[in-house]
This record gives structure tokens, C-alpha cells and sequence, in this order.
């Protein structure tokens, strides 16, 4: 790692890759392009830093370390052995590896592999491993090539840390930034969510129009390697937000959702510029603003209760958006086609698949309602 730029790998949900690459081009970052399950850049380690602080739809970011071509096992444990740890991992801090392989590669046993890499790092660092272990190093064998990438993210980047209340079936704060860019939203608009839950379209809509940083209130597991400057760091986290006037509006039926959807505004700073209310989606009001994005994951059926009670509950959604909110464009995330279709609107885009939660959904977009 004595090289000042190596490759810096950013993972999303597989069908988001096209909105991380704009929002890394957007950033700064060089040589953003595309790669299977996520989007790769050139960097340094502040870069790194960067990336895990102030990336919205990036689920994780790995730093790759080095690389070793290997033929067998044998081999892989000495060059392990002779590799240099010391320069990005700690002694202190216990490590987890993970190992991938493919049938292009001689040493095709993960397993194995590992083995030998954990005892290389015990005794050629002196770290002890651990299956629960903060820092993970990941190693990929393909074509019989060591790749080895250091996760420096730690818990997932959609677990920005100032959010502590959750409803039964959330979205996860990297998908809502995902599909926020999707819509084109840029943080001058009004941002409406009638199915509010915890809040998180609003929140984050809220956010980027704050100039807030994701990251801020949260640790990394980075911050526990060998480049890790506490300094460079803070200076990095330094910016100036300035909170937007009230144009974010969330609702739901459910008292209970509304009180985690303010709790969460409190938390990360926001309550001024967002408003909550109990509220049916039939009783639903049009605010008094210029038109902007309607965004709303409703139940799909598959995830709550029974699916067949929920066409009308998509029928009084879209009836509601065609008589109150002219101008206003929608996006519908579901996984259900025929739940979308339901609301009477007309689409004009149905988004890629993208999993989430263990099912499959896409944001079914309008134009600017009549």
C-alpha cells in the first residue's frame, strides 16, 4: 500500500449501479465506471474515508491492499506469510476473513484457502481472528489471481446512525437516496411520502437538501486500520449544512409511524424543515408549495398483510394524487405490477429490479400529474 492510488471498490443493491456512478461522478471521484454489483474508482485513503462519509447510495466500500498470483495451496501460504499486513491492518484489532473462488482458479477449496490466510495473519502480523471480528479482509481467487480488499465500512452504509426508531418493513436509507436519484431529485424540490413509516424518503430527501453528510454520527471500521489519521479525518467532516425551508412532508395512518418519523427528524437535526401527521391517504392534502415528488413504498402483500386488501388502499392513493396534486410527478415502489397499475396512474417508467428485504421491487414513475 505504498502506491498513493489503488482501487477503491463501492457496493450497492445490483440495478442501482447506474445512480451510484452519477453520484460518484457528482463527487469527484476519478475513474468511477461500472463493475458487476457496484462501481469502482481510483483513490487514496482519504478517498476512502470520503466515500464511506458522504456517499448516499454506496452500501459498503472496499480498499483493495494488494495482489499475488497463486497456483496452489502451498504457495498461497508462503506468499501470505511474506505479504504486507502490517500496512493497512492493526495487531490490536481482531480480523475476519472471507474467502470467494471459482473453478478458472487452481485453488478452487475457500475453506482451505482461508485457513491459510487466518494462520498467515496470526503469525506473520500477530492478530488473532475472529468470526465476529469488526475488520473483515476479503480475499478473491479468480483465475488464480489473491486479490485482497479490506471492508472499511464495518456495519452497513444504509445504518447512518442517527436513526433509532424503524416501522415493521423498512426502506433502507441507501435504496430511498437510490431512487430519490432516480426521480431526479436534486434537493430543490418538495418531497411528499403518505406512507411515511419511519420516515425515510423525507429524511433523506431532507438531507441532501441540507447538504447534510451521512455519515456524520457514525463510526467505520476504518477507523480502526493502520492509515487511519483522526485528524484528516474531522477535517474531513467539516462542512457548513443549512437547513431548507419546510417542504418535506410525510403521513401515515399509523400515530405510532408518525412518532418514529419525528423522533428520527429530532435525532438527525431535521425537525425544522420536515412535518409529520397522522393522516389516511383519502384525507391526504395537497401542500401549500410549489409541485414537486411524490415518493411512497407501500405494502406489497408479500411483505404485510393480505395483498387482496390492499388493491383499494392503492386505488384511493392514485385517486387522491389525480385530484389534488396536479403537477406533481410520483414514484411507486413496489414489487407487485398489478398493485402499481391499481392507482390509476399513468407510468411513464418502470424502474430495474432491485432486492430488498428478500423481495424484488421497482419504482414505477409518472409525469407530471394533469
Amino acid at each position: 500500500m505504498t502506491q498513493t492510488s489503488f482501487e477503491i471498490f463501492l457496493a450497492i443493491a445490483p440495478g442501482l449501479e447506474p445512480a451510484l456512478l452519477a453520484e460518484t461522478q457528482a463527487a469527484g471521484f476519478e475513474g468511477a465506471k461500472i463493475t458487476p454489483g457496484g462501481v469502482s474508482i481510483m483513490g487514496d485513503w482519504q478517498d476512502v474515508w470520503r466515500a464511506n462519509l458522504t456517499l448516499r447510495t454506496a452500501t459498503r466500500v472496499l480498499a483493495r491492499i494488494g495482489e499475488f498470483r497463486a497456483f496452489h495451496l502451498a504457495q498461497l501460504d508462503k506468499r501470505a506469510r511474506k505479504f504486507p499486513w502490517g500496512d493497512a491492518l492493526r495487531a490490536d484489532h481482531p480480523i475476519r476473513v472471507e474467502v470467494t473462488t471459482n473453478k478458472k482458479s487452481k485453488i478452487y477449496h475457500a475453506g482451505a484457502a482461508k485457513q491459510r490466510v487466518e494462520t498467515a495473519i496470526k503469525e506473520s502480523l500477530g492478530a488473532s481472528i475472529s468470526a465476529e471480528a469488526e475488520i473483515c479482509l476479503k480475499l478473491r481467487i479468480d483465475d488464480n489471481n489473491c486479490v485482497f480488499s479490506v471492508d472499511t465500512t464495518g456495519e452497513s452504509l444504509h445504518k447512518r446512525g442517527h436513526k433509532v426508531a424503524v416501522n415493521k418493513a423498512p426502506m433502507r436509507e441507501t435504496l430511498a437516496a437510490g431512487f430519490l436519484r432516480d426521480m431526479g431529485y436534486d434537493g430543490s424540490q418538495a418531497v411528499l411520502d403518505p406512507m411515511c413509516g419511519s420516515g425515510t424518503f423525507i429524511l433523506e430527501a431532507a438531507e441532501i437538501a441540507a447538504g447534510l453528510l451521512p455519515g456524520r454520527t457514525r463510526s467505520f471500521a476504518f477507523e480502526k486500520l493502520m492509515t487511519f489519521d483522526r485528524g484528516a479525518f474531522e477535517h474531513l467532516k467539516e462542512n457548513s449544512p443549512v437547513l431548507p425551508d419546510a417542504r418535506f412532508f410525510g403521513s401515515d395512518r399509523d400515530q405510532g409511524a408518525v412518532q418514529m418519523s419525528q423522533k428520527n427528524a429530532d435525532r438527525a437535526g431535521l425537525a425544522d424543515c420536515t412535518r409529520f401527521e397522522m393522516c389516511a391517504v383519502s384525507d391526504l392534502q395537497r401542500p401549500d408549495c410549489t409541485p414537486g415528488i411524490v415518493i411512497v413504498n407501500p405494502p406489497y402483500g408479500t411483505r404485510i398483510g393480505n395483498k387482496k386488501l390492499l388493491f383499494g388502499l392503492y386505488g384511493a392513493l392514485g385517486k387522491t394524487l389525480l385530484e389534488r396534486f396536479s403537477g406533481w410527478r410520483v414514484g411507486i415502489v413496489t414489487s407487485d405490477t398489478g398493485l402499481a397499475r391499481a392507482t390509476g396512474l399513468k407510468f411513464t417508467s418502470e424502474g430495474k429490479p432491485i432486492p430488498n428485504g428478500g423481495l424484488t421491487v421497482k419504482l414505477f414513475q409518472t409525469g407530471k400529474l394533469p
